[in-house]
C-alpha cells in the first residue's frame, strides 16, 4: 500500500531524517494513518545495505518502536472512541449491545493472532490495534503480541531488503496483495461462519460476560 507518500520522496525523507523517518512513519501508519511504513522500512534497509551510511539494527529497532508505539496508540484510540460510536451509531448498521458483546468475544478468542499477522497484512497493519482497542481485547495481551508482531515485521523486512537488495520489494508488493486477498477471504469465512452459529455465538459470549460480571466484587 504505497499510501500517501510515493518511493522518490520516501528517499529524500530517508536522507534528510534517517532513523527519525522511519519511526515516525512506520508509527503514523500503525496508529491508523496509510502511510507506507513497509516501503520505508524496506527502502531504508536497502539503503543501508547499498550506500553503508544507515545502521541496519538502528533501521530495524526503529521500525519495530515505531510500529509497537504506533499500535498502543491506535488502539487507545480504538478503546476510548470506538466502543462509544459503535453504542451511539451502530444501531444503524445492525450492530447493538449482543453484536457488540459477540465481537468483544470473538476477539477475545481470536485477537491474538489478528494482532500479530496483522502487522504482514497492509490493511490490518493499519486497522488491527483500533479493532483491538475498540474490542476491548486484554491491554497486557495486546502488548504482547503486538511487540512479538512488530519486532517480527521489523527483522524479516528490514533483513529481507538489507540482504537481497530491491529483490524483496518485487516479493513484498504481490505479499501484500496476497495477504489482502487472504485477510478478506477470512473476513468472510468468519462472517459466515458468524452468520451461521450466531445465535449460538451470542450465547456463548453473553454466558462468559455474565460469569465476569457475577465474579467481580
Amino acid at each position: 500500500m504505497s499510501g500517501l507518500i510515493d518511493e522518490a520522496q520516501i528517499v529524500s525523507i530517508l536522507t534528510t531524517y534517517g532513523y527519525w523517518a522511519i519511526f515516525f512513519i512506520v508509527a503514523l501508519e500503525s496508529a491508523g494513518i496509510p502511510l507506507p511504513g513497509e516501503t520505508t522500512l524496506v527502502g531504508a534497509a536497502i539503503y543501508a545495505g547499498h550506500s553503508g551510511n544507515m545502521d541496519i539494527w538502528l533501521v530495524i529497532a526503529a521500525a519495530a518502536a515505531g510500529a509497537i508505539l504506533g499500535d498502543n496508540i491506535g488502539y487507545w484510540v480504538g478503546r476510548e472512541f470506538g466502543v462509544r460510536l459503535l453504542m451511539r451509531y451502530g444501531s444503524h448498521v445492525g450492530v447493538g449491545p449482543p453484536q457488540l458483546r459477540l465481537g468483544q468475544y470473538l476477539f477475545m478468542r481470536w485477537g491474538g493472532a489478528i494482532v500479530f499477522f496483522g502487522r504482514f497484512i497492509a490493511l490490518l497493519r493499519i486497522l488491527a490495534a483500533v479493532l483491538a482497542g475498540a474490542n476491548r481485547f486484554d491491554a497486557l495481551k495486546f502488548l504482547f503480541y503486538n511487540a512479538a508482531g512488530g519486532i517480527c515485521w521489523s527483522l524479516v523486512f528490514g533483513l529481507g531488503g538489507y540482504i537481497f537488495g530491491a529483490a524483496i520489494q518485487r516479493f513484498a508488493g504481490p505479499f501484500g496483495w496476497l495477504g489482502f486477498a487472504v485477510a478478506a477471504i477470512g473476513a468472510f469465512v468468519l462472517w459466515r461462519y458468524w452468520k451461521i452459529h450466531e445465535e449460538r455465538l451470542t450465547k456463548e459470549a453473553e454466558a462468559h460476560f455474565e460469569r465476569i460480571d457475577y465474579r467481580r466484587p
